[in-house]
């Protein structure tokens, strides 16, 4: 009997993928925070993990063979700018450092965790192959 991963790893294998693309997208803002007229961006994880789930998408990468994920629903069109909490600083910059900061260390939280369910399925399944 042949493992369904999509049945087997459940949300966890998306969110992972969605949660890489936003600490790329945070970071990027704080990284920007002293360029003038940057704007803060975030990921809508909502929409970019029912587009992952309901595609069995993720990244963008090459496919070279039919057994290869074909990664492409992470793009940038879940990327969306974000509202910005205080009156702008005269420079049109909108990043709030620490607000950014603390998305970053929540982000970095919430994949550990994704990282902690998908080892357990993983644990799971080797003790059901073995017969543990």
């Amino acid at each position: 009997m042949a493992i369904n991963f999509d049945n087997a790893l459940g949300v966890h294998q998306y969110s992972l993928g969605v949660r890489a693309q936003r600490a790329e997208v945070i970071s990027s803002n704080i990284a920007n925070a002293n360029t003038p007229h940057y704007k803060a961006k975030d990921v809508d994880f909502a929409s970019a993990m029912q587009a992952a789930s309901s595609h069995q998408k993720g990244l963008s990468m090459s496919k070279t063979t039919d057994k290869h994920f074909d990664l492409t629903a992470l793009s940038q069109q879940h990327v969306q700018y974000r509202v910005p909490n205080q009156a702008d600083t005269g420079d049109g910059n909108t990043v709030d450092t620490q607000k950014e900061q603390a998305a970053f260390m929540q982000n970095a939280l919430e994949y550990q965790m994704s990282l902690g369910f998908l080892e357990s399925k993983f644990s799971g399944m080797t003790k059901a192959l073995r017969g543990d």
